[in-house]
């Protein structure tokens, strides 16, 4: 039987290299993975599903899933293939699968297509799902009766099989229509600014360190946020090395009681609500109180500062709103998800400052949007109702 025809999940490492091998000579490969994580703290790979196109068609082609939890078998062909930088790796929402790689292999597969990105840019709509695109672009349904199965579990049925392979087949299709609209729009740039960041190894670092910035603070003094960085940083660790989920070692309002409170010792430990019964007499609760005790040691200058939330200047708002009805208007009118543009941070930051630090007033971005956001706030141009919706129109300078 030839690598291309394989239907059942590959759990050998001689088919599974014959069959990396084979997509090796391919122009792009598509990527899934399924996974599970409710009860771990490291997502844990249950299935990867690889495919490639047959020339020019990408209704054809090599397609199989490998079963990463068989006993025995070498995953490293996979890891070679998506590390090789001559070959194009296809993702759907690549985030998650692409963090589960960079864990395993130490680096980000590269270079890379995320064909939910690219359907922004292409005028799909915000986040547009993998069976949406199916649909609008492969004129076909999926069944998604197995969406939440257990992926762990062995073995695996043939329905299983057909909806994880279904991840990738459609996947060609998908992203060979995408990829011929950016060409057609000159809007490969768009995309690759959007690559780069799911590229980076630092968007997958979960560095205990910065555990505390996850967790909303309110109101926070710096005092507090250096216990929290210091009690959650002990969390993450402990999570990491145990392999568990945060919540089962303390859950986020336990902490931030205990950031609030700093309890340094057994007695003061105990009144904190929510933590299980003899948690602060046990080898946890002097951990955990030797971290609050670095965090109020904590020098002043080294202590977090707490982020700004400053409120908008006083008439600002109006300005705001105007610029998201402006925003709406040029990303419908070039047929890109406004959401990819601009989100309500960066406006409201524009409406405060000219030269604001954000992604709006840069790149392409600048030109869809930024400049004609700017004229906005300086009365150069106007909005206006029209008959098919809103209109910009340019006002005479005194």
């Amino acid at each position: 039987m030839e690598p291309s025809d394989l239907d059942d999940p590959i759990t050998d490492s001689a088919t599974l290299a014959d069959f990396c091998a084979e997509l090796a000579r391919h122009p792009y490969i598509c990527v899934d993975t399924e996974f599970i994580r409710d009860k771990t703290y490291w997502p844990q790979l249950c299935l990867i599903q690889l495919s490639a196109p047959n020339g020019d068609d990408p209704d054809a082609g090599p397609v199989a899933c490998v079963d990463a939890l068989a006993e025995g078998l070498d995953l490293q062909p996979v890891y070679d293939l998506l590390a090789d930088p001559k070959l194009l790796k296809v993702f759907h929402a690549a985030r998650q699968d692409l963090e589960i790689f960079y864990i395993r292999m130490g680096s980000v597969p590269a270079p890379i297509f995320d064909t939910q990105v690219a359907a922004m840019v292409c005028g799909y709509g915000d986040q547009v799902g993998y069976e949406a695109l199916v649909r609008k672009i492969c004129k076909a349904e999926l069944d998604k009766s197995s969406r939440f199965t257990d992926w762990a579990a062995r073995p695996l049925e043939p329905k299983q099989l057909r909806y994880a392979r279904a991840d990738v087949t459609h996947l060609r299709r998908i992203y060979q229509s995408l990829s011929d609209q950016l060409e057609r729009n000159a809007r490969t740039d768009w995309l690759s600014e959007e690559m780069a960041i799911l590229s980076s190894a630092e968007t997958y670092r979960n560095e205990p360190e910065e555990a505390w910035r996850r967790l909303k603070a309110r109101n926070a003094k710096p005092r507090m946020l250096a216990v929290l960085k210091e009690i959650a940083a002990w969390r993450e660790r402990e999570a990491q090395n145990r392999d568990v989920p945060r919540s089962r070692i303390l859950r986020d309002d336990s902490l931030m009681d205990i950031a609030a409170s700093a309890p340094r010792d057994t007695k003061a430990m105990r009144r904190i609500r929510g933590l299980p019964n003899g948690f602060a007499e046990g080898k946890f609760g002097q951990a955990l109180l030797d971290a609050v005790e670095r965090g109020v040691e904590l020098p002043h200058e080294e202590r977090p500062v707490p982020p700004k939330s400053e409120p908008l200047p006083p008439g600002l708002q109006p300005l705001v709103d105007l610029l998201k009805v402006l925003l709406k208007a040029n990303a419908a009118e070039a047929g890109v998800a406004s959401r990819l543009v601009a989100n309500a941070e960066e406006l409201e930051r524009i409406a405060a400052d000219d030269g604001a630090d954000v992604p709006a007033l840069k790149g392409w971005r600048r030109k869809l949007f930024g400049e004609q956001a700017l004229a906005l706030k300086h009365g150069r141009i106007a909005l206006t109702a029209g008959p098919e919706g809103v209109e910009l129109i340019e006002r005479e300078q005194s």
